[in-house]
């Protein structure tokens, strides 16, 4: 910012911008021809170099594109990839739920078998108990029936004789109605 201010006060001092046109003073024939030179001896440098430069970009650039359509292949593949996988995917939780189903049926199948043997075991159970109570009331109400008439035939008969073959008669009836 220092050199620009000072450009500004020279310039104030001296009192005008002014343009030299002497060619000779500014020394713009020499620049030129230096130029000329330096162009006619450094074209096949020049060029030379700026055909490899040319070619270096050209290559590059094959390369760029080249990679560029590696990776777009490389993605395409991966894009194929990834939706066989979610199909692969969608299949096995198809197979699973599947297989949960089936699983959960199988043990609701072997659980109602297994409620319906205890449910078979509970009623014979209960019919055998049902049956052996039965007998043991028969048996009693029997033995209530020989006791009362024995007691009613010891006042209805008073012979001892009478008395027995009226019991014998009645057991064996009693016997038989059991059989």
């Amino acid at each position: 910012m220092e050199n620009f201010n000072q450009i500004f006060t020279v310039l104030a001092e001296n009192g005008s911008i002014g343009l030299n046109l002497d060619i000779l003073e500014t020394g713009v024939l020499n620049i030129a021809a230096l130029v000329g030179i330096l162009i006619y001896t450094g074209k096949d440098f020049l060029g030379s170099i700026l055909q490899e430069r040319k070619s270096t970009i050209v290559n590059s650039v094959q390369d760029a594109e080249d990679r560029l359509n590696e990776a777009n292949r490389r993605l395409s593949e991966a894009q194929k990839q990834l939706s066989q996988a979610h199909v692969v995917i969608s299949e096995i939780r198809n197979e699973t739920r599947a297989a949960k189903t089936n699983l959960l049926k199988s043990d609701a199948n072997v659980a109602k078998k297994e409620l319906i043997n205890r449910f078979e075991r509970a009623i014979s159970n209960f019919r055998s108990k049902e049956r052996v109570i039965f007998l043991e009331v028969k048996q009693q109400i029997i033995s209530l029936v020989l006791n009362r008439s024995a007691l009613q035939a010891k006042e209805t008969f008073g012979s001892k004789k009478r008395a027995r073959e009226f019991i014998n008669e009645t057991i064996q009836k009693l016997e038989g109605d059991l059989l």
